[in-house]
C-alpha cells in the first residue's frame, strides 16, 4: 500500500494507543514485520507541547520510515499547528484522531465524539491538510452509537479534502471494545470511496487477518490490542498471507530474548523511575499464558528497579525453558478457510 509517496513494504499497520505506541514498541513491531507503525497522540493544545510526555511523543530518532504522528484535538486552527509542529520535529505522514473512545478525549469533543458533527470534522481536515505538505490521514470508527453510524459521509467527507488515507475501527463510540467489531460498514466504505482504506477492530490472529481483508475489500489491516505482548503478529499475518501457511508459535526462549530487548529500549528511552513503571504493563502481556505466570506478574509489581525486573524474568524464563514450551493460541482454527 502507498500513502503519499510512501511505499509501504505490506499492508499490515500498528494501531495507534495511547500509553503503548512508544518509540520502543513502534521499531520492535516494524522490525516484527509491520509495514508502518502509528505514534500515540499528541495533544494539538501547544501548553503541552513542552511536557517530557509530549517531548517523548515527538520523539522518532532513528526510527523506521514512513514516521506517522497522530494528533487529537477539536479546534481546526489548533489541529492545524499541530500538524505543523509535528512535521517540523520529523513527522512524515499526520494522522487526525476520530476514533479514540476515551471519556476524557470525547468529554472535549475530540476522539470519537467529533463524529457527532461533520461540519466540524469537515473545517478540521481541510485544515490540517492544507497545513502541511506531507500526507494526512484519518483514524475513525463506524459512528456515535448504532443508530448514527455515519462513517460513509464521514469518509466522503475526509476524501474530498485531501486525506489520503482512512482507517476504521468497526465499532461504535458507543461500544467501546465490547462485543465483535463488525466488518460490513468498513466494505461499504470502501465502495463508496476511492483512498485506501484500512480495517481496524479484532483483527487477532493471521486467519482473522484474511477473513477481514476478504470481508472489507480493505487495502490493508490496522492492528492494537493484539500486538501487546506480542509483536510478532505481524510476521505470522504477513507470512499466512503471502504464503498460506502458519508460522509456529514462538518457543519460550525467543519470547525471553523479545521481552528483554524491548525493556532494554525502555530503561533507555524513559530513564529508571518511569521505565520500570512502564515495563510492567509489557511484561504482563509477554508472559500472559506462560505457565506460573499470574504469581510471576504479582511478584514482578513489588519490584522498583530496572535491575530487579531484569534479574526477576531471567529466573522465571530460565525455569519455563527446560520444557521449551510454545505459546499455544486456537483463535485460527474459528478461521480456517
Amino acid at each position: 500500500m502507498k500513502i503519499g509517496p510512501y511505499q509501504l513494504r505490506n499492508n499490515l499497520v500498528v494501531a495507534p494507543m495511547a500509553g503503548v505506541t512508544d518509540r520502543p514498541f513502534r521499531q520492535l513491531c516494524k522490525a516484527m514485520g509491520a509495514g508502518m507503525a502509528v505514534s500515540e497522540m499528541v495533544s494539538s493544545n501547544s501548553l503541552l507541547w513542552g511536557s517530557d510526555k509530549t517531548r517523548r511523543r515527538a520523539n522518532h530518532d532513528g526510527e523506521v520510515e514512513p514516521i506517522s504522528v497522530q494528533i487529537a484535538g477539536a479546534d481546526p486552527g489548533m489541529m492545524a499547528e499541530a500538524a505543523k509542529y509535528n512535521v517540523d520535529n520529523g513527522a512524515q505522514i499526520i494522522d487526525i484522531n476520530m476514533g479514540c473512545p476515551a471519556k476524557k478525549i470525547c468529554n472535549v469533543m475530540a476522539g470519537s465524539a467529533l463524529l457527532q458533527n461533520e461540519p466540524l470534522v469537515a473545517r478540521i481536515v481541510e485544515a490540517v491538510v492544507a497545513a502541511v505538505d506531507v500526507p494526512v490521514t484519518l483514524k475513525i470508527r463506524t459512528g456515535w452509537d448504532r443508530e448514527s453510524r455515519n462513517a460513509v459521509r464521514i469518509a466522503k467527507i475526509a476524501e474530498a479534502a485531501g486525506i489520503q488515507a482512512l482507517a476504521i475501527h468497526g465499532r461504535t463510540r458507543a461500544c467501546g471494545y465490547s462485543g465483535d467489531a463488525e466488518y460490513d460498514t468498513i466494505s461499504e466504505v470502501k465502495t463508496r470511496i476511492a483512498i485506501p482504506v484500512i480495517a481496524n477492530g479484532d483483527i487477532t490472529s493471521p486467519g482473522k487477518a484474511k477473513f477481514v481483508l476478504e470481508k472489507t475489500g480493505a487495502d490493508a489491516l490496522m492492528i492494537g490490542r493484539a500486538a501487546q505482548g506480542r509483536p510478532w503478529i505481524f510476521r505470522e499475518i504477513a507470512h499466512y498471507l503471502e504464503t498460506g501457511e502458519h508460522l509456529p508459535q514462538p518457543e519460550v526462549s525467543e519470547i525471553h530474548v523479545v521481552l528483554m530487548e524491548h525493556l532494554k529500549d525502555l530503561f533507555g528511552f524513559y530513564g529508571e523511575d518511569t521505565g520500570v513503571r512502564v515495563a510492567r504493563k509489557h511484561i504482563s502481556w509477554y508472559t500472559k499464558g506462560l505457565a506460573g505466570s499470574a504469581q510471576f506478574r504479582h511478584s514482578m509489581n513489588q519490584l522498583q528497579s530496572c535491575a530487579e525486573q531484569v534479574a526477576h524474568i531471567d529466573r522465571f524464563f530460565s525455569e519455563l525453558g527446560a520444557n521449551n514450551q510454545r505459546l499455544v493460541y486456537t483463535e485460527d482454527e474459528k478461521w480456517a478457510a
